[in-house]
């Protein structure tokens, strides 16, 4: 072989080499969106099987617990509004005949019914079984049941009474799986209906002064979770600082997004933008609803979680500006 062929054969193999890894970069994106595509197409094709048929509140039966007022309240009116028939619970009678009244503004026809029920339903749960049966056959079959019955308490963990824990997690907690467990049995044997359990963002985030209240509504997402496998047809200053970084969303609005989803089956309701983003960040092992749902999921992650950890930075602050305020105001009344 002369000394031209061997030159030449050569520059061959270098360009052969450089043009390969010029390449590289398309050949990779090429194959990145070929799996995202596939990706794309194997949620489309298993789409119908996670997405639920949307529940027609119409001539429905919607039990609300914690039903008298607050958000509780502003959901049953707006399922009334769409023609369900409604059994509110709570403690308090003359608060529930009062709410009865400010429902039956909304009725769509006169056919519809709000029957009202007082309990308490963390007390119990043959009573609760006892009053759910009672609804349940006065008004026919549970289809919806929206558990809103709760209540908060904020306070440092070494100051909180014993008693408090106990109490929050027996109202925010079994509170939620009394009226659950009374439903569950006619739901399965009618393998269809909606239970919804409202939480908050306290119960996708740990805050200070949220020692008692925030495991209380945890739980709720571990008991929903494990639901949905079961059921695939289915107070301090530092406080106030940190709850104040969030908007605060009126009863009827939140109502409005809650009966929405539930109506559409989705597994997960949140309201407005700090709790779209904390619902993403806490997705973990949660099923989705819909194609759409899971891919903003893995599209904002990484850029929900860089935000988040701007909010976390935020908290620490507000916690020591406020140790160190209270040290100084210790320290002025000392000199006093």
């Amino acid at each position: 072989m002369s000394s031209e062929e061997g030159l030449s054969s050569t520059i061959t193999d270098w360009l052969f080499l450089n043009s390969w890894w010029l390449l590289l970069p398309f050949v990779m994106l090429l194959v990145v969106a070929a799996f995202i595509v596939a990706f794309v197409l194997l949620l489309y094709m298993i789409s119908p099987l996670i997405s639920p048929k949307p529940l027609k509140l119409n001539g429905a039966h919607v039990v609300v617990t914690g039903g008298s007022s607050g958000i509780g309240k502003c959901i049953a009116i707006e399922c009334y509004r769409q023609g369900a028939f409604i059994t509110l619970v709570a403690r308090d009678e003359a608060k529930l005949l009062q709410a009865k009244k400010e429902l039956e503004k909304f009725a769509i026809n006169d056919k519809q019914v709000v029957l009202c029920i007082s309990v308490d339903i963390s007390s119990e749960y043959s009573q609760v079984e006892s009053v759910i049966k009672q609804a349940q056959e006065k008004l026919g079959p549970v289809d919806m049941l929206v558990n809103c019955a709760g209540m908060a308490v904020s306070g440092r963990f070494e100051e909180m009474e014993v008693d408090r824990f106990k109490k929050l997690m027996e109202v925010n907690y079994l509170g939620s799986v009394y009226p659950t467990r009374a439903v569950i049995t006619t739901m399965k044997e009618r393998r269809m209906g909606r239970i919804m359990f409202v939480s908050s963002q306290a119960g996708q985030i740990g805050l200070f002064g949220y020692t008692a209240y925030s495991p209380s509504k945890f739980a709720l997402r571990g008991l929903a979770e494990s639901l949905q496998m079961e059921l695939p047809y289915t107070g301090p200053l530092e406080t106030k600082l940190i709850s104040e970084t969030s908007g605060v969303c009126q009863p009827d609005q939140v109502a409005k997004i809650i009966v929405r989803d539930a109506v559409q089956g989705n597994f997960n309701s949140s309201v407005g933008p700090d709790g779209y983003m904390l619902s993403a960040l806490t997705c973990g092992m949660s099923p989705v609803t819909s194609i759409t749902e899971g891919l903003q999921q893995i599209v904002t992650m990484g850029l929900f979680r860089t935000i988040a950890l701007f909010y976390l930075g935020s908290f620490d602050s507000i916690v020591r500006r406020c140790m160190i305020q209270r040290e100084q105001s210790k320290a002025a009344n000392k000199r006093e």
